[in-house]
Formats: structure tokens, sequence, C-alpha cells
């Protein structure tokens, strides 16, 4: 019998039930800030490689999300997915891999790619330690777009408490030295936390420059020394290590536009690497 993560975020984050899941998805693809539909997936190995995707509630990052979602639905179907996100708890070993071996969703259940995760375990400094994703959000907001987009994937979530170069730099490398062309890395992040509107798109910048010039040193000095609070910054330097390919900004919004206020926002950016 496996070991099951229940969802943390359900009914919170995302709708907790499987129809009115699907419909908001739905919803946020059709939102005016959305790609407008969810295109049909194509068959194949896909040609996205890294993806950035925000990892708030539906309602307020989804329809930038879904900008990430329905490129790769037109790049093809992945068989594996990597989640790298940071670890908002503050729980766990600094940089962590899933003890279950399922992760549930109101969509179903996603197997963890055991063989990966074995190898990081083996390989780097990441540590099994389920503690660090008991209540974590980072990846599980990602996996109902996933879910609806293919049930035959495996996933590996990766929870970062420390987001260095040097971590994003070792872990970036054994990532792409393991992976097989039929696997995406998504860097689960928002950017700009708590700023005005017209202020948060023009520090968001700063980061999505050196993102677009795949220059992850580029990016983690940048945040360090504009005081950026891009939340995941290490996951996106991870995953510039462990893809190859020119990095495009899909959709870049707030929450202001989406679901709020403009006059404290969070920025979200959807960025695709192919």
């Amino acid at each position: 019998m496996t070991n099951v993560r229940d969802p943390a975020v359900s009914g919170r984050f995302y709708a907790g039930d499987e129809r009115a899941l699907r419909e908001q998805i739905a919803s946020v693809y059709a939102h005016e800030i959305g790609p407008g539909s969810r295109p049909d997936v194509q068959p194949g190995e896909p040609s996205i490689a890294g993806l950035v995707v925000p990892h708030a509630g539906l309602p307020f990052s989804g329809p930038v999300a879904a900008h990430a979602y329905a490129a790769l639905a037109v790049s093809g179907r992945p068989d594996t997915v990597v989640v790298v996100g940071p670890n908002h708890t503050g729980v766990g070993e600094p940089v962590a891999l899933p003890g279950s071996d399922d992760w549930r969703t109101p969509l179903g259940d996603l197997p963890v790619d055991k063989a990966l995760r074995g190898v990081l375990s083996e390989t780097t400094e990441a540590t099994v330690d389920e503690r660090a994703h008991a209540g974590e959000h980072a990846a599980e907001v990602q996996l109902p777009f996933l879910q609806d987009l293919s049930d035959e994937l495996s996933i590996l979530p990766i929870s970062l408490r420390r987001q260095d170069g040097e971590t994003a730099r070792r872990l970036g490398s054994t990532i792409e030295e393991a992976i097989d062309e039929a696997t995406v890395v998504i860097a689960s992040s928002d950017f700009t936390h708590y700023e005005p509107h017209e202020k948060a798109l023009e520090r968001d910048e700063l980061a999505l420059d050196r993102i677009r010039a795949d220059n992850p040193d580029g990016l983690l000095e940048t945040v360090e020394r504009e005081g950026l609070s891009v939340c995941g910054y290490g996951a996106i330097a991870t995953m510039l290590r462990a893809v190859d390919g020119e990095s495009e900004v899909l959709a870049h919004a707030t929450s202001g536009d989406t679901a709020g206020s403009k006059d404290e926002v969070v920025g979200y950016a959807a960025v695709a690497v192919e």
C-alpha cells in the first residue's frame, strides 16, 4: 500500500471537489488575463523544458498560471514534471524531497517519480523529508493544472528552505544530468509582494530581465541587491540550471489585475524555456 500525501490547501487555494475544480480551471483559462481557453494537449515529447509558474490561490494567480500550462499543452505531453518551489512554512530540511509515493488532489492521485527521487537523494544534499511538504502549497497548487492536461504523468516536488546560488547550481546540474527530454522542470514562484501595482510590475521586470537572459547568478544577485520579494528565486535559479533553451515571458500581471485592489499587490509571471 502506498503512502499518500493528502492535499493541504484544497478548498482554500483551489476548489475542493472535482467538478468545481475543473470548472475553476476552465474559468482561469477563460479569464480576461488568461490565454482564452485550454488548447488540446499535443502528443509527443514536449518542446518546453522549463516553466516559471505562480502559486497563489487560483482566483489570484490562476489566469497567469494558465498561460504556462496552455504553452505546455501545445508543446507536448511530459512523462515527468519536477516542481521546485520555496518552503513557506520554515519546517523541514533545507532541500526536501517528498516521502509520500503519491500526491492527492480532488482530481485524483499523482505518483511520485521514485527513481528520480532516489537519484537526487543519493547524489545531492536533497533529503527525503515529508515534514517540509506536509503543509506547503508551492508544488501542490500546480498539480490540478497538470492533472487537467494529463492523467499519465509522474511528479517530483522539491521544497527549498535554502535558496542560495550554490544550492541552485548543484541541484540544477544534477537534475539536468538525471532527466530526459520527456521531463519538464517547473519553478513555482510568485514575484513582488505587497507593493502598489505599478511599482510591483517595475520591480518584477528587474528579475524577469535576468530570467530572459538565462542568468541564474544574475537573478540571485539582483534579488539581493534590489531587495526583491521574489519568493522562489532559488527555485527559478535551479530550473534555469537544470534546462537549456531560450526563456520567453508569456504573461505578467498582478493580483490587482485578477482579483483585488491595486494598492497592495502580488506580482505573477509565466515564463517558458524552450
